[in-house]
């Protein structure tokens, strides 16, 4: 969807008098959906799903963002503190239980904000993997909120398009060779041999979802 495209849907959304939010992480090629936010309507919330495992620098580029493009920043934590995010052994879930993990401080913490609104503007990209290629414009979500998918019919390439064209900070693990940025103990640098894009997501795990994109999608 064009800019204007995304501008009217927003607008018409407001007039129906829906209460919408969006969720970022942060990335840099989130930028452009924030941007494009930020352009329409600043008073939309931002919601940073706040792991407690991210990097120093994805939380500077959070502070630097929000600051720049002047967002709505609400940050949601995990209700379950990390001394109770453990197995039987002892272990912290994100090394031996990673869906777990992402659930307890991913999932479960938006479930709230879901129950809260209407739309959720959501950045996924059909290029990004299988299960969000198959996803339409507008799906719909738990507690009978609808996702919106924006970026859905846009690629990389269209990405650092406007990225450049805005001339928007890019995130610094970039530089150090990371492309798909999640929490700092599962997140690897990229893969050449990667399939997609996120290869360096949950390294050496047969995963490539939290749980936002699954779990909180209904068919």
């Amino acid at each position: 969807m064009k800019f204007e495209e995304i501008k009217e849907r927003l607008e018409s959304y407001k007039e129906q008098g829906l209460k919408i939010f969006t969720t970022s992480s942060f990335q840099t090629h989130s930028m452009v959906l924030l941007h494009m936010i930020s352009r329409i309507d600043k008073s939309i919330p931002v919601y940073f799903i706040h792991t407690g495992y991210h990097f120093p620098e994805t939380l500077q580029y959070r502070d630097q963002i929000t600051e720049q493009f002047g967002l709505n920043l609400k940050n949601v934590f995990s209700t379950t503190a990390k001394i109770n995010q453990r197995d039987v052994s002892g272990k912290l879930l994100f090394a031996s239980d990673p869906d777990y993990c992402c659930y307890l401080n991913k999932v479960a913490p938006l479930e709230p904000i879901l129950a809260e609104h209407d739309i959720w503007i959501n950045g996924v990209r059909a290029d990004q993997s299988d299960t969000r290629k198959s996803f339409a414009v507008e799906q719909k979500a738990k507690f009978g909120v609808t996702r919106f998918h924006p970026m859905l019919d846009w690629n990389g390439k269209m990405i650092y398009q406007y990225i450049n064209e805005y001339n928007i900070p890019r995130n610094p693990l970039e530089e150090k060779g990371y492309f798909s940025i999640g929490c700092e103990p599962c997140t690897r640098k990229f893969d050449l041999d990667a399939a997609d894009g996120r290869g360096g997501r949950w390294f050496g795990l047969k995963k490539t979802e939290c749980g936002l994109n699954t779990e909180l999608v209904t068919k």
